[in-house]
């Protein structure tokens, strides 16, 4: 069994890198940063 975790590790690990999955978590933003609070803050 260890054998055969390892093969789908390695195959899910391969798929992965020729065709990453689009994770919308990964890009999310929570809404402007300290920067747009800076710009307001001038004007």
């Amino acid at each position: 069994m260890a054998l055969w975790h390892r093969i789908t590790n390695y195959a899910v690990a391969l798929r992965e890198f020729v065709a990453p999955t689009y994770r919308p978590e990964r890009h999310y933003m929570r809404g402007p940063g300290p920067a747009c609070a800076r710009r307001a803050a001038f004007h």
